[in-house]
């Protein structure tokens, strides 16, 4: 780095890090995040340092760039509890380890599908098993497995992906299939 970007940059964390950073702690609340955020936005300042053009403070212009990361570090917090709490609430994640492998793999079925629906007992206990699903995946499989939907008609209709469509249908699958070997299946 030439001597006089070095001095530049000297002089942006000397004049603006200290007020960065209480900005960034009074939105973060923790010293560590405060801290990463300031860092994340003086590296970004200085790889886009051409793209200013003395429009505003360079004050007012870090701020700015601290307040894409602060908005950036929440999104993925969100994201993540998202994910947490969804797979805190679907049934199917006691059958997977950390990686995503089977825990017990599943047994293949000997019995023909079709003479097993047909079966009343049989019947009795897959409805009860369909009802033990959350709503949404009970909702979403009825419809695509029981009453015949099209996938897109079933996405149009929930307001999800296609991607999400499958995702739903297969855990629900997975929790059915785990349902129904414990109390159709029994050894």
């Amino acid at each position: 780095m030439p001597d006089g970007d070095s001095r530049k940059a000297e002089e942006w964390l000397d004049a603006h890090g200290d007020y960065l950073y209480r900005y960034a702690l009074a939105r973060l609340g923790q010293d560590d995040l405060a801290r990463d955020a300031v860092q994340e936005t003086l590296i970004a300042a200085w790889k886009g340092r051409d793209q200013f053009h003395d429009k505003s403070s360079v004050r007012t212009w870090l701020t700015g760039i601290l307040k894409h990361k602060i908005v950036d570090h929440c999104r993925r917090q969100i994201r993540e509890r998202a994910l947490n709490d969804e797979l805190e609430r679907d049934p199917t994640t006691s059958y997977f380890n950390e990686n995503g492998a089977w825990r017990t793999r599943p047994q293949p079925w000997q019995d023909d599908p079709e003479r097993l629906y047909r079966d009343r007992e049989f019947s009795k206990i897959l409805r009860e098993c369909i009802d033990r699903l959350p709503q949404q995946q009970r909702h979403i499989f009825s419809l695509r497995e029981l009453n015949g939907e099209t996938s897109a008609s079933i996405c149009k209709e929930s307001g999800i992906s296609t991607t999400n469509l499958h995702v739903i249908i297969h855990r629900a699958r997975l929790a059915l299939r785990k349902c129904l070997e414990f109390n159709w299946f029994v050894p």
